[in-house]
């Protein structure tokens, strides 16, 4: 059984969902591929793990570097999942690009070279924004290419990400 939770942003309702253990999703409001990972036979319930969810963006949006990660859980492809997982690795404040991933991926894999268009599709199917953070992800020469829940959406969360104190970063 899936569950849902929503969660009032600054920037809109957000969908949370969960297996009943871990986060599974975390999807703004009416964004591309809203909620499409969860079961539509899902159930409406708040969970200890929403309750955390909660906290982690309440402090996110208050514009802290929350110091702890609900649980999470991971559905998609293996290449997927190993973009999603560089996702994390990038710093509060901070941004890497499209391509950078790919170079990082193709290192780990020992390959010469891999597409950042096939980055840029796992990035964009990613299904829980904001925890795994791709909005942090920018095109090659820094402009803001693609965000599932909106450009605008994009700009203002690096924005606050980047007036936070030094202190939280």
């Amino acid at each position: 059984m899936e569950y849902a939770h929503y969660y009032n942003s600054p920037l809109g309702k957000i969908l949370l969902a969960s297996d009943g253990h871990a986060l599974t999703g975390l999807w703004f409001e009416g964004q591309k591929y809203f909620a499409a990972k969860l079961d539509p036979d899902h159930e409406e319930k708040n969970l200890p793990v929403f309750a955390r969810t909660a906290e982690w963006l309440a402090l996110y949006f208050d514009g802290e570097n929350p110091a702890f990660m609900p649980p999470l859980t991971l559905k998609g492809t293996p290449f997927q999942k190993e973009v999603w997982e560089i996702l994390l690795e990038i710093p509060f404040g901070q941004t890497t690009t499209y391509a950078e991933i790919a170079a990082e991926i193709a290192r780990r894999r020992g390959l010469a070279s891999m597409s950042a268009q096939a980055v840029g599709s796992a990035v964009a199917h990613n299904p829980i924004s904001l925890i795994i953070p791709c909005h942090r992800v920018v095109g090659s020469d820094g402009g803001l290419t693609g965000y599932a829940g909106g450009i605008e959406k994009k700009e203002w969360l690096l924005a606050m990400e980047r007036q936070a104190p030094e202190s939280v970063i």
